[in-house]
């Protein structure tokens, strides 16, 4: 098994997120939309919609996880969504996601404890990164086959 720092991953995944929005950029700039104002344009670039961040966060790192899914049981809105966790390992968090990041609120699905204080995480491989060794062996794996893919197709 090869050696590689979770930051390195971290790096590397970091890369081929920008690389992959910037084709979805192209390819949305193509596309024919309707007009919208100065406003609109700005106005939807300051909000990120939590419920949606948190269904792609979801998506990224499924792989890596024993479940993790949008809590439909917690309230999710605009500025904050909920996610529930269970690692292989077998913990289970509710974790929040707002502009300021990740975090553990509760440990166990759906569940918010106010008294719960943890540190924000940037990523949500950070945040899983500390929480599961499990799931930093597999995201090792999976981006090891991912160099291997593309040291076979020559790029």
């Amino acid at each position: 098994m090869h050696e590689i720092s979770c930051e390195s991953i971290i790096i590397v995944w970091k890369y081929q997120i920008r690389k992959m929005k910037q084709i979805m950029e192209v390819d949305c700039n193509q596309c024919d939309s309707p007009k919208t104002t100065f406003e609109d344009t700005i106005d939807a670039a300051d909000v990120k919609d939590m419920r949606l961040e948190a269904e792609a966060v979801v998506n990224d790192v499924l792989f890596a996880v024993a479940d993790m899914h949008v809590s439909k049981i917690l309230q999710n809105a605009v500025d904050v969504a909920y996610i529930n966790v269970e690692i292989k390992e077998g913990n289970r968090y509710c974790l929040e996601l707002t502009e300021a990041g990740l975090r553990v609120v509760g440990y166990t699905f759906d569940q918010v404890d106010e008294s719960t204080i943890a540190h924000y995480h940037e990523t949500v491989y950070s945040l899983l990164d500390s929480l599961s060794p499990a799931y930093r062996e597999a995201f090792g794996n999976a981006l090891l086959q991912r160099l291997e893919r593309l040291k076979q197709n020559g790029q």
